[in-house]
This record gives structure tokens, sequence and C-alpha cells, in this order.
């Protein structure tokens, strides 16, 4: 209900407030105008009674003045005799100074002597009233002289009055000050007296409204409480009869609209991905089904683009399943931004979705939605507190060309995905006949290592690491091998990156590690003195949280002396790594050395590198290779010298297989060397048998 006595309230106070404000100023202004026109009057009566009783001597002295001098005026009788009548006119009254000018604006007369001779020609109130006007000026002044002495805190009307001679023309001008403190401190006092009586009157007025409001609005209250009364009472007999109508259907309804609504939530469960609400997997086979039957009979093309998110794994791992969600929703929702309302977007599962685009008539076209797709990564998604960085590989298979069934569209588009992932995360690509091959040989490889881990079938290689001026052993890498007995010998660069796609790398990565340790003090054991053995690292090691009490677990094992061991990571993997400092720091607090592989091909910022608690730079077997041949890589080599000597770090060249290399490294004041010139990665047992110098 309108709540009439809240408004009234407030509109009432607003225009008393607005009245009061323009009434108030208003009076004063008023009050103000009427003494200043009362005192002026005053001023000029008494003006007039001067001119009267001093007419002869004051004509006399206005029509000799002119020319005159300030001395010869005091010297002058008429003036003498204007001012002892001047004195004798303004005892009893309230004037405190009377001056006379002359129509040249200089001063003939003043009870304060020291102003006669003084030129007020300049003064606007002078020349208004030279012009036959009256002019009167309100000031207030802290001490003003008068004839019974100095005034304090004086309130004081000037008025400047002219002077008419015979012929009605203005021959001067009397200026007349008047005291009317008296009139300014009455009128204060009024304007306190009018404003407490407009307040109580106001007050009175509003509170006898107010009170009116109230019991007018208490009597609409109670008809409002009576009319809902009278209409609920409608109401539940209205209900009651309706109920009794319905009553004999309701049990029907109720089944009906219950087999409804469950009828329709299976449909959209069996057809809906339940996190993100885009169509599932089911869904989209049939929509491709019906779609390649549609296509074939208008002799168009469809494309099928496989999406895959590169890092969400990470996400789960390091932040939970719960923000992992939050994630997939925002990635659908991104993704739906960018897809056709004709086409249509499904998730698989995890963090695999599948696009489907009809009507195809170019690749172009095809091209153009993998490139948006994965423009739509550019930017982070925020999950409550995190920015999360992502991005996506896109597979693409072509109906007609690339498969008519929906089996081999999907399973070829899910090649092409694999194939865009291994040229770099955020990538798109078509499919080919021989990723077929490929994928095949994908799988076989992933369930083989899966096996050689379990049989034993990993070995770990030692390449040595000189030092560049001596030649003397100073530390080894630890590299691993497989030997495959249905591959046979299999390099790390085929079976590393299946390994890290599947997550393998954690389980053979600590596998090394151990490995190497235990190699070391068995090799310290028998007496024989490796300085330091260095071991690679993948940024699946150090994602797990348990990574570094697994470390001091197998430090604990073999008893291998922190000091002794180095690790070495790749600028992407720090980059990779969210809070990549801290981990180093534990890492460095436990006595571990700390390498940055690869260094130079990869993106780190050089204000990062200089946070990083790492002691030692490896530079890339790519810039090596380049010595003597070319001058940019030569370049490149110089610059990370530099650096490493600002920052004080230590170096070690990958990849020296030449004495032309070793020389031009150790002129810049590389460190250590490693690579064929000084030995291959080989069997521990072998690498002894080089290397064996009692310590």
């Amino acid at each position: 209900m309108f709540n009439l006595s809240r408004y009234f309230s407030t509109v009432s106070f607003i225009l008393i407030v607005l009245a009061a404000g323009v009434l108030g100023p208003l009076y004063q202004k008023l009050s103000m105008q009427q003494m200043t026109d009362l005192a002026e009057s005053r001023n000029a009566a008494m003006a007039q009674v001067f001119q009267n009783s001093l007419h002869d001597p004051l004509e006399s002295l206005l029509g000799d003045s002119v020319g005159r001098d300030a001395s010869s005026l005091h010297e002058s009788g008429d003036l003498i005799r204007i001012q002892e009548s001047v004195f004798d006119l303004m005892k009893g009254t309230s004037v405190v100074k009377v001056k006379v000018y002359n129509r040249l604006g200089n001063v003939i007369f003043s009870t304060d002597a020291k102003q006669i001779g003084e030129s007020r020609l300049n003064n606007p109130a002078f020349r208004a009233a030279i012009n036959g006007s009256i002019i009167s000026e309100l000031s207030h002044r802290n001490t003003v002289d008068s004839f019974d002495g100095a005034l304090s805190n004086a309130d004081v009307l000037a008025s400047y009055i002219p002077i008419a001679g015979k012929d009605k023309s203005v021959e001067g001008v009397f200026e007349l000050s008047q005291n009317v403190t008296p009139f300014v401190d009455q009128l204060q006092r009024n304007m306190w007296w009018v404003t407490i009586g407009v307040a109580l009157v106001f007050a009175s007025l509003y509170l006898m409204q107010f009170l009116v409001v109230r019991r007018a609005q208490g009597i609409l209250r109670d008809q409002e409480g009576r009319i809902k009364a009278a209409r609920d009472t409608l109401e539940l007999q209205v209900g009651a009869r309706t109920e009794e109508l319905k009553r004999t259907n309701l049990h029907l309804e109720e089944e009906i609209s219950e087999r409804r609504q469950a009828q329709s939530k299976l449909n959209y469960l069996a057809y809906h991905d339940p996190l993100t609400g885009l169509a599932n997997r089911r869904c989209f086979i049939e929509r491709l089904e019906e779609s390649l039957r549609e296509t074939a009979k208008r002799d168009e093309r469809l494309a099928v683009l496989f999406i895959d998110l590169d890092q969400f794994k990470q996400v789960n791992d390091s932040l939970g399943h719960g923000v992992g969600d939050e994630l997939l929703v925002s990635v659908s929702s991104r993704l739906s931004e960018h897809v056709r309302l004709i086409d249509m977007l499904a998730r698989l599962g995890g963090d695999e979705f599948i696009c489907l685009m009809e009507a195809v008539r170019e690749e172009s076209e095809v091209e153009v939605l993998a490139g948006e797709i994965i423009a739509a990564f550019e930017q982070p998604f925020r999950i409550g507190d995190h920015e999360l960085f992502l991005s996506a590989s896109v597979g693409i298979s072509l109906f007609p060309g690339d498969g008519g069934s929906v089996v081999d569209l999907m399973r070829n588009a899910d090649s092409a995905m694999y194939r865009a992932k291994s040229l770099g995360r955020g990538n798109y690509h078509f499919y080919t006949p021989e990723m077929t091959a490929q994928a095949h040989e994908r799988i076989r490889m992933e369930n083989l290592l899966r096996r050689a881990l379990e049989n034993g079938e990993f070995r770990v290689h030692l390449q040595p690491q000189v030092d560049t001026l001596s030649g003397r052993l100073v530390g080894a890498e630890a590299l691993v091998r497989w030997e495959s007995p249905e591959l046979g010998q299999v390099m790390p660069t085929r079976f590393i990156p299946i390994a890290e796609d599947s997550g393998l790398i954690v389980g053979l990565g600590n596998w090394v590690l151990r490995e190497t340790c235990r190699q070391f003090m068995k090799w310290q054991t028998s007496g024989f003195a490796l300085p330091q053995v260095s071991v690679n690292l993948s940024v699946r090691q150090l994602e797990r949280p348990e990574f570094i009490e697994v470390l001091e677990q197998i430090l604990a094992e073999t008893g291998m002396d922190p000091t002794r061991l180095k690790l070495e990571l790749t600028e992407s993997v720090v980059m990779a790594f969210g809070d990549a400092c801290t981990l180093l720091e534990k890492l460095r607090d436990l006595g571990i050395s700390l390498a940055l592989d690869d260094f130079g091909t990869g993106y780190s910022s050089l204000s990062y590198l200089k946070m990083l608690p790492v002691q030692q730079l490896k530079i890339d077997r790519s810039f090596v290779e380049g010595i003597g041949r070319n001058s940019g890589d030569e370049a490149i080599i110089r610059t990370i010298m530099e650096l490493a000597r600002s920052l004080d770090f230590e170096v070690v060249a990958e990849g020296v297989e030449t004495s032309e290399q070793a020389s031009f490294l150790a002129e810049l004041g590389c460190q250590q060397l490693q690579g064929h010139l000084h030995g291959r990665a080989v069997a521990p047992a072998e690498f002894r048998a080089r290397w064996s110098i009692p310590e």
C-alpha cells in the first residue's frame, strides 16, 4: 500500500526547507534595504540642514576652492566658520563624518582635517552624485573616527549628496557618514526572532498536518485490511469450489505431468552433456549420420573438426576437478560463440570437443572456422581467483574424401588432431591418408611403452661433461635409452613425446632419477668418483604435488649426496610451470644444482631469468653447430656468454663435435663442453672404462 505518512513527511519537510530558504534571505534583504533607505533619507535631510545653515560660507568656499592648494584651504576663514558650525550641528546626531567636494572632486572640507585637499574624482559614488544622484554605501569598519572619539566594530552608511546652486545646477557634493550600528544590530535581532517564529509556525503546521495525514493513513489501512479479508474469504470460497471440481481429475493430471517431465528429462540427458549443456557423443553421431545421408544426396561436402585442449590435464592435476569442470563450462561457452547456427558443437568427454560443419564449399571455409576456434583461446579464462591460459589443437576430416562413415570421419579427425598437436600447441591440421598408419604406430608405441617400464627395457646411458681448458671430467648427463624386443634400439626423440602426452613420463622420469642415483652411489662405493651427474626433468614431473617428496625419498634410499646431483630443465618447462621459482627454491634448499637446458631456444624473459635460482646455462646444440658456418649463431653464443657473466652463471655447451667449435667456445670463456668430441652417451660400464681415474 502507498505509505501516505512517509511520503507526506518527506515532501512537506522539503517544501518547508525550501520556503525557509527563500523567505529568510528575502526578509533580510528587504529589511536591510528599508534601513538603508531610512538612513539615506536622514543623511539627505542632514545635508539640507548643513546647506541651509552654512549657505553663504559654503557657497564662497565652493567658488574659491578651484585652483587652491590644501594649505591655502586650511587658512581660509570660510573653512574655519564652516567647521565650527558643523561641529555644533552634529552634536547629538549619529553623523560621524562630513566631507564637502567641489566639482573637481577635491575635498574642500572634512571633519578630518588631514583629508582636505585630497582628490576623489575617480570615485564612482562621487561621479554619480555630481551627476545629480544620491548614492549610499554601507560598510562595516573595525575602527572609525567620530566627533566623540574612535568607534570600534561600527556599521557606517556613507551617502554622497549633490549640492545644488541657485540655478539648480550641482556645485559640489556632500559626503555624510552615519553610524547605523544600532539599526543593524536591531535588524539582526529581529531576524533571529523572525527565524524562530517562522520555524515554530512551520513546525506546528507540519505537526498538525502530519497528525491528520497519519490518522487518514490509519483509516486507509483499516479499510485495506477489511477489503483484503473479504477478498481472501471470497478466494477461499472460490478455491474450495474449484478444488472440488478438479479433485476428480487431479490424480490423472499429476501422473501425466510426472511422466512428461521424466520423459523430457530422460530425452535431454540422453542427448546432452550434463556439465556443459552441449550435445553429447550420441547426439553428435546421430546428427552426423543424418547429415551424411543428406549431404550425399545433394552431392555436397561436410567437415568434422576434432578439438582437444592442450593443457587441461595440468589444470585438473594442480587445481582439482572442481576448477576443471568450471573451465570446461567456460570453454564450451567461448567455443559456441564461433560456431554457426547451422553447425553443431558437441562434447565427447573429458577435454575433447567435436564440431560438425555442413554445406562446405571450399576448404578455406573450414580453415577460417579452425582458426577462429584456436583464436578463442588467446584470452585467458578467469575461474575464481585463477587466470588460466589454454590452447587447443584441431584435427579436420572432410566428407567424402576422408571417409564415408561416422566412424571413419571421427577417427581420421582424431588422427589429424594428434598431428596438429605434434606440430606444437595451438595448431590445426587436415587429415592425410598416411596419418592412419602413424596413428596405429602411435597406439602401438604407447602400449609398448607401458609394457617396457614394467619389463625393465629402459637403460640409463651417460655422456661426459669436461672442463673446457683441461679436458678433465667434471660431470655426466644421464640419458634414457629404450631397448625394445619388438622395435630394437629406440631413440628418445621417438618415444619421449609419446610418454609426455600419455602421462607415462612421470613414472619413467622417476625411474631414470632413481637409477642414476643408484648407479652414482655404486660407482662411488667401488672407487670411481664422478664429480656430478645431471638428470633431465619433465614439466609433468614438476606438476605433481608429491615430486619433492619422491625426490627426497630417492635421495634417502640411494644415499646420494644432493650436492652431487644436478637437475636440468628447459626454458619451455620453466615457463609452462606456474610456480617455477618456488619449486626451484625448494630444490636449491636441498643442495641440488640446477641447470637451464637448451638455452636460447625458449621464450623466457631476462627479468624472469634473473629471478630463477639456477647455477648453469646450457647452450643448445643448434647454435654450436653453426660455429664457423653461421655468424648469427656465433653472435647468439657471444650474447649468451655475456649474459651468463653478468648473472654469474656457469655455461655448458652441448653438441660439441669439432676442435674448431671447442676452441671458439674456450676463447669466449665457456667452462664446460659436452658432445661427441669428448664422448657419446654410453652404458655405465663403457663410461667407467673410459673415465676411470681415481679420485
